[in-house]
């Protein structure tokens, strides 16, 4: 049986976000951590009997838990936690651009509305992930269009919420910017929320009806 989902590739060169992300931290997160989860995922979806599931769906089903209860929901299993890492790493590659640019328009203006510029939303992302205890995600999400930050831990998704719909969001994993910054977390968010925020896909994930819309990349499913 051909392999359900599949890594998608990046979406900018190796090298084109260095030296806030090296080529040799995409090389071991994209290649390396990334197609592990989707290779597991597959392996776990086979023998589930996932086969014909979207990726969404087994998220939703195998949660199966309170979203805002961390321990249990990553506890849920492991076809949960490889599923949700696709997912999540799939929606960080795409959030992230080698000249991020401005936001505009309809997102913009719910920048202002909802944090009062977007510098105070940069701010407030990095503080954010720099207080972020232990492995996780910073979520920019819309909740009917009201935008807010989430923390996640581990392979915490908002997705299993479906009045959330991602907009952006920040891989606070160590292996995510061990290599170029060591032990300096702010560094990473500092360089990448400098000039490396994707505001063109964060508009395109703002005015969708649904995650679903978006074209990912992350298989059949």
């Amino acid at each position: 049986m051909p392999a359900k989902f599949s890594l998608p590739p990046l979406p900018f060169e190796p090298t084109a976000l260095a030296p806030a992300i090296s080529a040799d931290t995409f090389a071991q997160h994209h290649a390396g951590h990334h197609k592990a989860y989707v290779d597991k995922l597959n392996a776990l979806a086979d023998e589930h009997d996932f086969t014909e599931t979207s990726l969404l769906e087994i998220i939703r089903e195998t949660a199966d838990v309170d979203p805002e209860d961390v321990s249990e929901q990553v506890s849920a299993g492991d076809i949960f936690v490889h599923a949700a890492q696709h997912f999540n790493h799939s929606f960080y590659w795409k959030s992230l651009s080698a000249d991020g640019g401005e936001p505009t328009g309809e997102l913009l203006a719910a920048i202002e509305r909802d944090f009062g510029s977007v510098e105070a939303l940069k701010k407030a992302i990095v503080d954010k992930g720099v207080d972020h205890f232990a492995s996780g995600w910073v979520w920019l999400v819309s909740d009917d269009g009201k935008l807010e930050l989430l923390g996640g831990h581990d392979a915490q998704t908002p997705v299993i919420d479906e009045d959330l719909k991602p907009v952006l969001v920040l891989d606070v994993w160590e292996h995510a910017y061990y290599l170029d910054h060591q032990r300096a977390r702010k560094a990473y968010l500092d360089a990448v929320t400098a000039k490396h925020l994707n505001w063109a896909f964060a508009a395109e994930a703002y005015a969708a009806e649904s995650v679903e819309d978006l074209g990912l990349g992350i298989g059949n499913g």
